[in-house]
């Protein structure tokens, strides 16, 4: 079933990113940093993280953009 952009944790983002080889860099407080490639091109995703609460709709839509990942592939991964 696609998902839309509500109901993503932190944690789920972060599983999100570890499929598709990104890794963690460093934390500053309740932030995460995440690396990794995709394409050609080097990315860095920040990622809020407040225990199990969902993140914003356009908290989301900047993580997205900041991965470089599509977000058919976002929307669509299972």
């Amino acid at each position: 079933m696609p998902r839309n952009y509500f109901n993503w944790t932190a944690e789920e983002v972060m599983r999100f990113l570890k499929k598709h080889g990104f890794s963690l860099n460093h934390t500053h407080g309740s932030h995460y940093y995440y690396v990794g490639h995709y394409g050609k091109q080097f990315q860095q995703v920040c990622i809020p993280f407040h225990g199990q609460r969902s993140l914003k709709p356009r908290t989301l839509k900047a993580i997205i953009l900041q991965s470089g990942i599509p977000k058919e592939i976002w929307l669509n991964d299972d």
